[in-house]
């Protein structure tokens, strides 16, 4: 027969037990945590292929930018030679301005009073000539401003009777006063 135990054995039982258990516990839990930990490289791994990535991006952007800023450089550079080079163009022709003032407030009025002198002198000698184009122009022309007018004939046919130039002939029904100066008109007034 078996020998009954005693408190001790029983203790001892016991503990046996519960370290038992507490070793299974122990396993299990170091499995969820193996689990947990390749969980967490997998995601390191997938973040820092992303990272390095976006590394490489960075990377090129900041190399297109030392790029961009050089040749920002380049352009503002050469913005400063042609803002000095209009300054110096400014300066040129302000003082070439300056120049043509002179000249035209030295010699402009009396160059203008000898132009209009001799424009007058060719007029003059050109309605003096028997026949000249200047006087056949002038008198097409007085005639095209009276038809605008709105007479109806032109100057050359108003002569009177005799064909004496400058005396219109009276028209049927006109008024020797003139338009508008008739018995009406002067009493109208």
């Amino acid at each position: 027969m078996p020998q009954p135990m005693n408190a001790g054995q029983l203790a001892a039982l016991i503990a046996a037990g519960f370290f038992a258990a507490g070793m299974c516990a122990a396993v299990y839990v170091l499995l969820k945590l193996a689990r947990l930990v390749s969980a967490a490289t997998a995601v390191v791994t997938g973040y820092q292929a992303g990272v390095d990535d976006l590394m490489a991006r960075a990377s090129a952007a900041v190399q297109r930018a030392d790029e961009q800023l050089a040749r920002t450089g380049a352009l503002t550079d050469s913005v400063e030679q042609v803002t000095a080079s209009m300054s110096d163009l400014s300066e040129q022709v302000s003082a070439v301005a300056g120049t043509a003032r002179l000249i035209a407030n030295g010699l402009g009025a009396p160059a203008l009073r000898l132009a209009a002198a001799g424009y007058g002198v060719r007029q003059a000698l050109a309605l003096r000539l028997p026949g000249s184009a200047a006087r056949q122009g002038r008198a097409a022309q007085r005639d095209r401003a009276a038809a605008r007018r709105g007479a109806r004939q032109p100057r050359s046919s108003l002569r009177g009777e005799t064909g004496s130039p400058g005396v219109p002939a009276l028209l049927p029904g006109s008024d020797p006063a003139g338009p508008g100066r008739g018995a009406r008109g002067r009493a109208g007034r």
